[in-house]
């Protein structure tokens, strides 16, 4: 959610401007200064780099415009196939004491690449290095040819017998060995070389980028190999969980601030507020990638589940800690693309829960204030599609081609809700039909619906159902549509409790109307829950939100 405006009072501002100086000069912040910038060795490199307006160089001699693109664009193939060259020894040397200058010469190059040869590399590493198929073909028809030993049903008759199960362990083990691309000995080596696994991580995300542009068999099975090393590299025995404070290094500290993806964190103060009392932080750490944490989560120790986010990022002064019962989890963040689609959190989150319990004994309470990302996409949508079939249908006699496209009708709202939002929104907006005004409101500029109460008491119970039905009915290959409530959800949560208004930020309002929901992590039942919701997508919930279904399916009917 967007970041909340600093609402501290000139006082609370004044006790903190100590604080304040003390990090920025902890935090060593580049100066802004134009002469400190012209005299920083960033400055030295781009003068003797790059060419001046009038087309010279930085020694003064003038370049024609036409030589000097086909200068740099044959630079540019030379730098390509240096790298290429350095990422095929990085494979196939076997000579350990210049391998670690291979690597780096590979891992520095990569990265001096462009976004283009880049991806003529990834594409190359993964057609040119895949596995031998032909290989692969021959060993599957040696196996078959192979007659089954019968020691599964008689007992062994010596050596005959022996000579045949010599024969299939051969050839299962050279099957195995040709089953593995030839890119694998890249990723092995960069995993044990230094930095090697940041690197991998990086180039991870580069693969994923290009995926989502050229999305071939050749880079997703690249990808798919990458991911499942990762993994097994990244497993919670290899992970360090670290509690996060203001006495951290600031270095770890600007981190955060960096990554923080849910909530913003707007200047020293909030930070300090975020670390402090009635606060924790929890980091995973790798012993490869010292000092910065690959996911991290934030937790507010409250006297209740908190309903708004302003009751977690402004709770001034928070709870004592020794009268909390709940350990809110309010926000969740990775900080490696590279990582995508790796459940750090899961162990993270189970982690957390143990070392609060473990230490905080009158705790009771685990839940968390989430955002809900995608309601607001799947909700337009829906009355985008259907107010156009409305107008459709109230025109019997319109060509079958000007009509929607979608393939049937569903009620989205109930007659005395149809009625009170277009009673309600008359000095507001129009439209055809209440689902075109509801999509009016909904899309207005600056939000303009949340200021009028009349549309707020109109606008929630709708809204509501309507969230409850995307969070607990929307699936995508039998799980939740939304892209958090499936993390929490095979984790073992609960769905508890959808908060009207839980964040009035603009990106709050922007990706789910201004609605939060809690999940809920119930003790001795988050292995059940995970399983059965793993298995057949059940969805755990609150008595409360059981009954929005009950109404959900009479609105259908």
């Amino acid at each position: 959610m967007a970041g909340v405006e600093n609402e501290a009072a000139p006082d609370a501002i004044v006790k903190c401007e100590d604080s304040e100086r003390e990090l920025d000069l902890r935090m060593q912040r580049p100066s802004s200064d134009p002469r400190d910038l012209a005299r920083s060795p960033l400055a030295n490199v781009v003068n003797q780099t790059l060419p001046n307006s009038d087309g010279r160089q930085s020694s003064g001699r003038l370049v024609p415009h036409g030589r000097e693109k086909l200068n740099a664009s044959t630079n540019t193939e030379r730098e390509f196939e240096v790298v290429r060259e350095s990422m095929h020894s990085a494979i196939s040397l076997s000579k350990t004491e210049i391998l670690d200058s291979v690597l780096n010469d590979f891992s520095e190059g990569y990265f001096s690449l462009s976004n283009e040869n880049r991806r003529r590399l990834l594409v190359l590493l993964a057609k040119e290095y895949d596995l031998n198929r032909t290989q692969v073909r021959d060993l599957i028809k040696q196996y078959l040819g192979l007659e089954l030993p019968e020691s599964d049903s008689a007992p062994s008759t010596g050596s005959e017998e022996e000579t045949s199960l010599s024969a299939f362990y051969r050839i299962e083990r050279n099957l195995r060995h040709a089953l593995k691309p030839v890119y694998e000995v890249l990723f092995e080596r960069l995993n044990t070389h230094p930095g090697g696994l940041k690197f991998l991580s990086n180039l991870r995300a580069d693969i994923l980028s290009i995926i989502a542009e050229e999305n071939t068999a050749s880079l997703r099975a690249l990808d798919s190999y990458l991911k499942e090393k990762l993994s097994t590299w990244l497993s919670p025995a290899a992970l360090e969980l670290h509690q996060i404070t203001w006495d951290d290094p600031a270095s770890l500290l600007e981190k955060i601030v960096a990554y923080e993806a849910v909530h913003p964190i707007s200047n020293l103060i909030d930070l300090k507020r975020r670390l402090g009392v009635g606060r924790r932080c929890f980091g995973y750490l790798h012993p490869a990638i010292p000092g910065e944490p690959l996911i991290f989560i934030e937790v507010a120790l409250m006297k209740d589940v908190a309903q708004t986010v302003q009751e977690v990022l402004w709770d001034d002064p928070p709870t004592p800690e020794c009268e909390a019962t709940c350990a809110l989890f309010y926000s969740i963040s990775s900080t490696q693309p590279g990582l995508s689609g790796i459940n750090l959190g899961r162990f993270l989150i189970k982690r957390v829960i143990t070392l609060v319990k473990r230490e905080m004994t009158n705790i009771s309470t685990f839940a968390t204030l989430s955002p809900i990302p995608g309601f607001m996409q799947w909700l337009l949508s829906k009355l985008a599609s259907q107010s156009k079939l409305a107008e459709g249908e109230a025109m019997p006699h319109s060509p079958a081609s000007d009509r929607s496209s979608s393939t049937f009708s569903e009620k989205i709202l109930e007659p005395e809700e149809e009625r009170a939002l277009m009673d309600a929104s008359a000095e507001f907006t129009s439209g055809k039909n209440s689902m075109d005004v509801m999509l009016n409101l909904l899309t207005s500029p600056n939000h303009e619906w949340t200021n009028s109460d009349k549309l707020l008491s109109v606008l929630k119970p709708p809204l509501m159902r309507l969230c409850a039905r995307y969070l607990l009915q929307e699936k995508k290959r039998g799980k939740a549509l939304d892209s958090v409530a499936n993390f929490h959800l095979q984790n073992g949560a609960m769905v508890e409790r959808i908060n009207w208004m839980g964040d009035r930020s603009e990106k709050g309002l922007h990706q789910s109307g201004g609605m939060m929901v809690n999940y809920v992590y119930r003790l001795g039942q988050i292995e059940d829950y995970a399983q059965s919701y793993f298995s057949t997508g059940l969805i755990r919930t609150s008595s409360d939100l059981r009954r929005y279904v009950e109404t959900i399916s009479r609105v259908q009917e």
